[in-house]
């Protein structure tokens, strides 16, 4: 995992989760739906969107959606919330697996293709937790600054 960003893993959902609110289940309407959280609140606080802050939370948005279609069996729930100066991403989907850093080479030592997603989630977000849901598959939430 990226145990070096404060990455846990957790047994127990947290009260966002349980919720049940309904999300996006491709990548592109999560970032909206996270675009149009950070610039609600904006408006709401008066103050200015750090646009380079923005791109980090929307790509870890996009990270997090994208593994859990391709490695997950899919999106089975999303949440986003402002908290204070972070923005809060959940992603639930159908596997047990933790995410994992893959090696840049195979056991032939030929480069591989992709496998920047979860490291691109442990650099931009300052904490991440994975979490095992009750019903089967995981949740994972990232905290990203805004500022």
């Amino acid at each position: 995992m990226c145990d070096q960003h404060g990455t846990e893993i957790a047994l127990e959902p947290f009260a966002a989760y349980r919720r049940g609110h309904a999300g996006p289940c491709k990548p592109a309407e999560a970032r909206r739906a996270v675009e149009r959280a950070v610039t609600e609140r904006c408006r709401a606080t008066r103050t200015r969107c750090d646009a380079n802050a923005l791109s980090d939370a929307l790509l870890v948005t996009s990270e997090l959606t994208t593994n859990a279609i391709l490695h997950g069996g899919g999106i089975t729930d999303f949440h986003v919330d402002v908290v204070g100066l972070d923005v809060r991403v959940s992603v639930s989907d159908r596997s047990d697996d933790v995410p994992v850093v893959a090696p840049a080479v195979d056991r032939r030592g030929r480069r591989r293709i992709g496998g920047h997603g979860w490291p691109i989630v442990c650099r931009l977000a300052h904490d991440i937790r994975v979490t095992d849901l009750p019903s089967g598959g995981k949740c994972i939430t990232a905290m990203v600054p805004l500022s």
